[in-house]
């Protein structure tokens, strides 16, 4: 399945060449991610597919969408369902890292969004990695992007008047809250997630600005059975699902 495109509403992602699918982590960021700022500009760091990026470019007016991907192949598909979309004028994937490319970009962006790695690397990949390709143990595991990494290259490339969102492994949250606040990257929104009601958080969806206020807090709930959504979970992606 992995090995044909996925079609959403408005665009398709081919990711074949992608270490890591078209998942729930990334479609829920891309649509949960504030626009109420009415970005001008937007960054997504660490692309993959692009699946985030184009969401963006779906709901917004942005007049740049830019993407960091520093995987070869996956820049190549990037940029291949970038320039097979509709937005394809204000999308565009650098091939770099986060790191070369924050300290080479004077360019501010008002929206910054990132689906990170978030697994720990073992001592040896090779040896855990067996069943897995090399490339897509590297899109896991944080080594190729630590946290703090990620936070001191959004805080220098977010305007002002910016949001940096993100989304990670509930367990992980609040050490990336306590890293951004020490870089003046203050929680702004939080939103907490279940597979269904009675099981624990899973993931949290995290908005951060660079003034300190009292932060928004939701919870989202995916499914009250299996393959059953509940309402919030379907308002929140029925814009990108087909069968949504």
């Amino acid at each position: 399945m992995s090995q044909q495109p996925f079609q959403f509403k408005k665009f398709k992602v081919h990711q074949d060449r992608c270490a890591m699918k078209i998942g729930t982590d990334g479609v829920l960021l891309g649509a949960w991610s504030s626009i109420e700022h009415e970005p001008k500009s937007i960054l997504d760091i660490g692309a993959g597919t692009g699946v985030v990026a184009l969401q963006l470019a779906q709901r917004s007016s942005a007049s740049t969408i830019d993407a960091i991907e520093i995987d070869d192949q996956a820049h190549e598909q990037c940029t291949h369902n970038f320039e097979h979309s509709d937005w394809a004028d204000r999308l565009f994937c650098y091939h770099a890292s986060v790191q070369e490319f924050a300290s080479e970009m004077e360019h501010k962006y008002d929206l910054i969004v990132s689906n990170p790695p978030f697994f720990k690397a073992p001592k040896s990949i090779d040896a855990q990695t067996q069943n897995t390709s090399q490339e897509r143990a590297v899109a896991r595991f944080t080594d190729t992007l630590p946290f703090k990494h990620l936070v001191v290259c959004a805080a220098h490339l977010l305007s002002q008047n910016g949001v940096f969102c993100t989304i990670l492994p509930h367990k992980e949250a609040d050490s990336f809250i306590e890293i951004a606040a020490q870089n003046k990257l203050f929680i702004s929104k939080i939103c907490t997630i279940r597979g269904i009601k009675t099981s624990k958080i899973k993931r949290c969806m995290l908005a951060f600005s660079t003034r300190e206020s009292k932060p928004k807090t939701q919870e989202l709930i995916i499914e009250i059975s299996r393959h059953n959504y509940t309402q919030e979970y379907k308002n929140l992606v029925r814009d990108f699902y087909v069968k949504m």
